[in-house]
This record gives structure tokens, C-alpha cells and sequence, in this order.
């Protein structure tokens, strides 16, 4: 029940980012602003969603079920009814097709404006004999394209967390060739490691989480910590000179 109110909470938390990056990248000035109070009104919608279908089985659509191993629980796709095996079919379908469907819309209008303000700025780069037209004016265009490189980078792997499990519940609805147990336990032990990606993603790849990293937790650094006043002046370059 927990795995699947995460896993279904996890899911469309990455859709509402994806929605919030589309929003501010490509939209720009004309978007709706993302306040705190839509922000909050997002995330209980999310979880009343994610809620209603974890407790779903327990008014009798669906059902948990013991999987490979006998030591965890998950939706049972072995159960020959079709009320339990529409379950998993819709649950499929509003948990993860439509927010993957609704993800690549949204990234590939982000990637296509991402694209098109990159030619803009080489076409005018090369109009005013010049290397690069980055200043301090396009930090924060350059920090909304970098987070939205590592929100796609978390989604990349949720997916691909997630989508041998459901390759397994789908088999199993359909009557497909029997699955080894241990088959099943590593897609379900990999689908719930999806949860240790996020910090590792961003601790790899965002330079402020890199440096609040390395002030709270030092042990963890492989390298001397740069002065205060030298990671503030990194930051400031790597927000400046680049664009995800």
C-alpha cells in the first residue's frame, strides 16, 4: 500500500514539475505565475489522487497480494477476475501513461525553445563578431534551463525504474508466459530504489546543491571545500556561462 501511495504520489509530482518548467521556459512573461498557494493547492490535489488509488482495493477493486518472495506486498496481478485486473489496467493508465504522456508534451516544447533561443544567441553572436552573448542578464534564463535538465534527467530514471514493474502486472493481467519470482523481486526492489535517485542526480549535476552539500555534510567531499567567497563566485560563472 505505502510503495504504491509513494510511487503514485512520486509520478505525478514529476508531472506537476514538468508543468511548472514548461510554464516558466516557454511561456516565459506570459505564464501564470506559480505561486505558493497554487503550489500547495498542487500538491494536496496529488495526494488525494495518489490516495484514491492506494485505498481503491480496499473497498474491493483491485487487491494487494504477497509478491515473488513472500516478504512484501503489491497490487496482485495474478488474481483471474476481471474486476482486480481492470484495476491494474486503469491504474496503469492514469498513474503512469498519462503522466509519461503528459511529460514528453511538456519537455518537447521545453527542448524546442530551449533549441530555439540557443540558435537565437550563436545568430546574434556571430552578427556582433562576438564568442557568446551570456551576461549576468541571462542567469536566470540559464538556472530554469539547468533545473530543467535535471528534472529530465529524474524523470528519465523514474521511468525507467518503474516500467519493468508494470511490464510484470501487465503479463500478468494478460495471461502472458509464467514470470520467475525472482524476475518479479528485482522489478519491484528496482521500481522502489527509484526513491534514492533524486539526490544523487541533483548532488551530481546542480553546483548550489554541490555547495550546500559540501558546507553541511564535508566528510562527503573527495576534494578541499573551496572558501565561501569561491564557491559564491562559481556559482555565479556556471549560472552565467551555460544554458542546459
Amino acid at each position: 500500500m505505502w510503495g504504491s501511495l509513494f510511487g503514485c504520489n512520486s509520478i505525478l509530482s514529476m508531472m506537476a514539475i514538468a508543468f511548472d518548467r514548461y510554464n516558466v521556459i516557454v511561456k516565459g512573461i506570459s505564464a501564470t505565475p506559480f505561486t505558493i498557494k497554487r503550489s500547495l493547492l498542487w500538491i494536496l490535489l496529488i495526494w488525494l489522487f495518489s490516495a484514491l488509488w492506494t485505498v481503491f482495493p480496499f473497498f474491493g477493486w483491485g487487491k494487494y497480494g504477497p509478491e515473488g518472495n513472500m516478504t512484501a506486498c503489491g497490487t496482485d496481478y495474478l488474481v483471474p477476475d476481471f474486476l482486480h485486473r481492470s484495476y491494474i489496467f486503469f491504474y496503469g493508465l492514469f498513474v503512469y501513461f498519462m503522466p509519461l504522456f503528459s511529460i514528453i508534451y511538456s519537455y518537447y516544447f521545453i527542448l524546442s525553445a530551449v533549441s530555439a533561443h540557443e540558435k537565437s544567441m550563436r545568430e546574434q553572436a556571430k552578427k556582433m563578431n562576438v564568442a557568446s552573448l551570456r551576461s549576468s542578464e541571462n542567469a536566470n534564463t540559464s538556472t530554469e534551463h539547468k533545473l530543467a535538465k535535471v528534472a529530465l534527467v529524474t524523470i528519465s530514471l523514474w521511468f525507467m525504474a518503474w516500467t519493468p514493474y508494470l511490464v510484470v502486472n501487465f503479463m500478468g493481467i494478460f495471461d502472458a508466459p509464467p514470470i520467475a519470482p525472482l524476475n518479479t523481486i528485482w522489478c519491484s526492489l528496482f521500481a522502489k530504489c527509484s526513491a534514492i535517485y533524486n539526490p544523487i542526480v541533483y548532488a551530481i549535476s546542480h553546483p548550489r546543491y554541490k555547495a550546500a552539500l559540501a558546507e553541511k555534510l564535508p566528510m562527503l567531499s573527495c576534494a578541499d571545500t573551496p572558501s565561501p567567497a569561491a564557491n559564491k563566485s562559481d556559482l555565479e560563472s556556471a549560472e552565467t556561462t551555460s544554458v542546459a
